[in-house]
C-alpha cells in the first residue's frame, strides 16, 4: 500500500484493469447538532457484488470478456442524525453515468459531481438524485474548505516494492463545510432544509486489483479534538509475509506541530462478529515511544457482510498528557466476503444498480421506508 499526498494523485488514474477500483471519500460531522454524512464516488465500485460476479466468472473463464472499472461507476450518500440513519443511498452504473478527467481534479456522477478550486483551496459539492425506494429526493450544495494539509510519502516496501498497486492519497485532513441540505419527500412534496457548518475530511483511494484478493483487513479513523485532531491508517495483507500497515498522523493544536507515525504497533482486542457484519476488534490500541492511542468502538452506525462505521471513543496519552473523551468516525473492512455468493445476495438489498432489477434492494427500502414513518 502506497502512501501519498501529492495533488497531481488526486486526478482520475483511468485504470483500465479488471479488478481495477479507484473512489474518492469526503465525510462532515457536527457534534453539536449530532449531524454528519458521508459521500463517496466511485470508478470500479470494489464492494459491488455485480462487479465482483463478472470478475470471478471472467477469472475462472466462465465468461471471456472481462469487467472494466468504468462499467462499475458508483455514488453513495449516507446521512446519520444522532447517531441513526436517515439516508443510505448508493447507486452503481455503466460508463456513461460517470466523467471524469486525467489533468483536473474532479467527478461526475449523473448530477452528483464534485469539482476543486485550487485558488480557494476548496471543493464545491452538487449533489441532486432520486431515491425511489425511499420516495424521497436530495439536493445538496456543499462546500469543503481545506484547513489542513499534510506532507508525506511512503512506497509499499513488502517484496522489495513488487507488489499491486493500491495506494492511499491523504488529501485533506481537516475541513471546513458549510452548505444545505434539501430533503423531499416526493409524495407530499414536503420540504426539509437542513444548514452545514460542520468539520470534514477528504481522502483518495485507488489500486490495480480487487480488494479482496491483496487486502486482510482495514482499520481506518480520524478525530477532531480541542488539542490535538488525528487520523489513523492500519492494513493488514492477506500474504502473511507481508509487514502489515500502522500510520498514526497527529496535530497538536496548541504547537501547530504535525507528527507522521509510520511504524507504530498495533494490537486489537474484544473480537465481535454478527451474521450481517465480520469479525472485528472493538478495542484497538496504537502505541509508539510514549504516544499512546486507544480506540473503543462505541456504537455502529452502519453495518454490512464486509464493512462496518462506528462512532468511538478515543483517549491519547502524548507528551505527558492524557487526553480522554475525544470522540471519532472510525471504519472497518475485511473484503473476503464479497467472494460470497450469499453475501454478495445480501450485499445486493444496498445497492441499486442501473437497469438491474432486485427484489432484495426493493423488499429492504420498503421495509426502511415503513420504518421512517413510524419513527416520524
Amino acid at each position: 500500500m502506497n502512501i501519498t499526498t501529492e495533488p497531481d494523485q488526486e486526478v482520475w488514474h483511468d485504470m483500465q484493469e479488471p479488478g481495477a477500483y479507484e473512489w474518492w471519500y469526503f465525510d462532515a460531522e457536527d457534534p453539536e447538532s449530532g449531524l454528519s454524512f458521508v459521500l463517496i464516488w466511485f470508478a470500479g465500485f470494489p464492494f459491488s457484488p455485480y462487479y465482483t460476479s463478472h470478475y470471478e466468472k471472467w477469472k475462472n473463464r466462465i465468461t471471456a470478456t472481462p469487467p472494466h472499472p468504468s462499467s462499475y461507476a458508483g455514488f453513495s450518500f449516507q446521512l446519520y442524525e444522532n447517531g441513526c440513519e436517515t439516508l443510505n443511498f448508493i447507486k452503481e452504473g455503466h460508463s456513461a453515468l460517470f466523467e471524469s478527467s486525467r489533468s483536473a481534479i474532479g467527478v461526475r456522477f449523473e448530477n452528483n459531481r464534485f469539482s476543486y478550486d485550487p485558488v480557494c483551496d476548496e471543493y464545491h459539492l452538487d449533489i441532486d438524485f432520486l431515491f425511489p425506494a425511499r420516495h424521497k429526493a436530495l439536493k445538496a450544495t456543499l462546500v469543503f474548505k481545506s484547513r489542513r494539509r499534510v506532507v508525506y510519502e511512503k512506497k509499499d516496501g513488502n517484496n522489495a516494492g513488487q507488489v499491486p498497486l493500491h495506494q492511499w492519497f491523504l488529501s485533506v485532513s481537516k475541513a471546513d463545510v458549510t452548505g444545505t441540505i434539501e430533503i423531499i419527500e416526493q409524495g407530499s412534496n414536503a420540504l426539509r432544509t437542513i444548514a452545514v457548518r460542520a468539520t470534514g475530511y477528504h481522502d483518495h483511494n485507488l489500486g490495480n486489483r480487487p480488494m479482496h484478493e491483496y487486502i486482510a483487513r482495514w482499520y481506518w479513523g480520524r478525530a477532531f479534538f480541542g488539542e490535538v485532531d488525528l487520523v489513523y491508517y492500519v492494513i493488514f495483507f492477506k500474504n502473511n509475509e507481508y509487514q502489515p500497515l500502522t500510520l498514526l498522523v497527529l496535530q497538536d493544536n496548541l504547537s501547530e506541530k504535525t507528527t507522521v507515525l509510520d511504524s507504530v504497533e498495533f494490537s486489537e482486542r474484544n473480537f465481535q462478529r454478527g451474521f450481517f457484519f465480520p469479525l472485528h476488534s472493538k478495542d484497538l490500541l496504537l502505541q509508539h515511544e510514549d504516544i499512546s492511542l486507544r480506540i473503543h468502538h462505541e456504537r455502529i452506525l452502519d453495518s454490512g457482510p464486509f464493512y462496518l462505521r462506528f462512532a468511538s471513543a478515543l483517549s491519547l496519552q502524548i507528551d505527558g498528557r492524557n487526553l480522554p473523551g475525544i470522540k471519532g468516525i472510525s471504519e472497518f473492512l475485511n473484503p473476503a466476503p464479497l467472494q460470497s455468493r450469499l453475501m454478495q445476495f445480501f450485499i445486493r438489498s444496498r445497492i441499486w444498480r442501473e437497469g438491474e432489477p432486485s427484489v432484495m434492494y426493493n423488499n429492504y427500502n420498503n421495509f426502511k421506508h415503513a420504518l421512517d414513518w413510524i419513527y416520524r
